[in-house]
């Protein structure tokens, strides 16, 4: 009897094929830029050898160019692509932040979020741009003069018009302090402050002003979640809100900064407005954020302003403590 000879096993077919395939193509060794295309002359991702089927790899997501950069020429007309072309969300998110309240937050709510820039992303580039500015404004060289001024027997806080003796410029360091082991460094560093060490004070309250800021963002939300109970939202709903509109707060205020440093004399016509831009800004962001009548909007941005002063006036105290504190 003879023993029968076992059949070759069938090639895969339909999904295993499938299967098979991509696993092999994405097991493919690396090879140079030149010879990376399949079999069938489909090009590979020089990354990670997955099929190409546009400019960017669906695996990866790595950018496809048509040619390597071999010289300086192509280098720049590639970095020039990329600035106006190819990666135009910057000047999209930055144009809309602008000048189209709530779109970009109401966009990323719609799960439009892939042509515009991240928003935490966005809120910290343009917060840090905003204090470099402000540090770095011609008037920031007159700093150096004392905060306060010498007149006879008493001392005028310049800033504020107040005159008062000597001994009472002590006092006002030691009133706002306490007998705990941090009071005696906290005293002189508030007498040094208002006797000369201005700069110093300055540099360290914009230092901690931007952490400030960013701690507000979550109390902010939880009021506008008290203020927006009805349709339910969700707390990150509130808070993209917020970091939508202070990364506009930044950006705005980052422009005036500029153009009332290098021209004084703009002051006196931008100032009012850009409050009322503020005003403006943050009503229709509201309106089209949250999708409710014009005058409940008002009314609720009447409580959010009330806010804004209430924790703002708080912080602020905090932050210039712990400025003076660490001076």
């Amino acid at each position: 009897m003879s023993t029968p000879v076992p059949a070759e096993p069938a090639p895969p077919t339909g999904i295993a094929t499938g299967i098979a395939t991509r696993s092999a193509v994405l097991q493919a060794p690396d090879v140079s830029a030149g010879a990376q295309s399949a079999a069938d002359g489909t090009r590979l991702c020089d990354n990670c050898g997955a099929p190409l089927f546009g400019k960017y790899c669906s695996a990866c997501g790595q950018r496809h160019f048509d040619h390597p950069v071999h010289h300086f020429g192509h280098f720049v007309s590639e970095a020039l692509e990329d600035l106006t072309h190819a990666d135009s969300r910057l000047w999209r998110t930055l144009i809309a932040l602008l000048f189209r309240p709530g779109f970009l937050t109401r966009e990323f709510l719609d799960g439009h979020r892939v042509r515009y820039l991240p928003p935490v992303r966005l809120y910290l580039v343009l917060s840090v741009l905003f204090f470099l500015v402000v540090a770095l404004m011609p008037q920031a060289a007159t700093i150096e003069r004392p905060i306060v001024t010498q007149e006879g027997s008493r001392v005028v806080l310049a800033p504020f018009g107040i005159g008062v003796d000597t001994a009472r410029a002590t006092e006002i360091c030691t009133k706002f302090s306490y007998s705990g082991p941090l009071a005696p460094r906290f005293n002189a560093n508030c007498i040094k402050a208002l006797t000369g060490d201005r700069a110093g004070l300055r540099n360290s309250f914009l230092h901690n002003a931007g952490r400030a800021l960013f701690l507000l963002l979550p109390l902010l939300a939880l009021i506008m979640k008290a203020l927006y109970r009805k349709p339910v939202r969700h707390y990150v709903e509130h808070l993209l809100f917020f970091v939508h509109n202070h990364a506009f707060l930044f950006l705005v205020l980052g422009v005036y900064a500029l153009a009332t440093g290098f021209g004084p004399a703009l002051r006196p016509v931008l100032h009012p407005v850009l409050w009322i831009y503020i005003d403006v800004y943050f009503y229709i962001s509201i309106l089209r954020v949250y999708r409710q009548g014009w005058l409940l909007t008002a009314t609720k941005l009447g409580a959010l302003a009330g806010a804004y002063v209430v924790l703002g006036s708080f912080l602020a105290l905090v932050t210039l403590a712990y400025s003076v504190l660490t001076l």
